[in-house]
């Protein structure tokens, strides 16, 4: 039975995102892992989790790597430095940089991010759809279809506690904090926890069933 595993936030975490890849792998001979962005920032090894990430799956594995709202930031930073730079020093931006050895950077100059980097984040999709689920960093406007859906919802907007799915499918997200994630709700999965509680959340389900369960919460 292919199972289909889902991984949160990571925030420069390369020690967690190494430890569910080794949990998953253990758990299953094959299948499918969706990342859910969110690979940079705060942590401090964002450059080592792209690096990785880039690498790709071992044989009978697939990955997909979706974007997340700090992929963007560091993209949108790149291209428009002086436009971007704020918002990408409050959000964490500086573990960032210093992870590709610049700690002498100076905000004022283009940080020092190799540009295949800035070019496999630039084409991250926004969007996973199986059978059964929809994959996306932040959230769905459950009144659009999916080929209609906005940017900002998908990279920033939050669910209220009562809303989620769109249509059939459930929408597995990541981007919301959570005392301890992953939470499995009727219509939704959030696999990201608040800061300070556990971190790298992995979820599972079977891509021909579709049922699913929470598997791990990784510190």
């Amino acid at each position: 039975m292919p199972l289909t595993f889902a991984i949160g936030d990571l925030h420069g975490r390369f020690d967690l995102l190494e430890a569910a890849l080794t949990a998953i792998e253990a758990r299953a001979d094959g299948g499918t892992i969706i990342f859910l962005g969110d690979y940079v920032d705060r942590g401090p090894q964002s450059r080592q989790v792209i690096e990785r990430l880039m690498v790709g799956p071992p044989a009978g594995w697939q990955w997909v790597c979706l974007m997340g709202n700090h992929e963007a930031m560091l993209v949108e930073l790149v291209k428009f430095p002086r436009i971007g730079m704020s918002r990408f020093l409050i959000n964490g931006g500086a573990a960032t940089v210093a992870s590709y050895g610049a700690a002498a950077w100076n905000p004022g100059e283009q940080p020092p991010i190799p540009a295949a980097h800035v070019a496999w984040l630039a084409d991250l999709p926004l969007m996973h759809v199986d059978l059964h689920r929809v994959y996306v960093h932040a959230a769905l406007d459950r009144w659009r279809p999916l080929h209609r859906q906005r940017e900002q919802a998908l990279l920033w907007d939050l669910y209220p506690d009562d809303e989620g799915g769109h249509g059939d499918f459930h929408v597995v997200h990541g981007h919301h904090q959570v005392a301890a994630g992953p939470v499995l709700k009727k219509h939704r999965t959030t696999s990201t926890p608040a800061p300070g509680g556990p971190a790298g959340s992995w979820w599972g389900c079977s891509t021909t069933t579709g049922r699913a369960e929470r598997l791990s919460s990784l510190r």
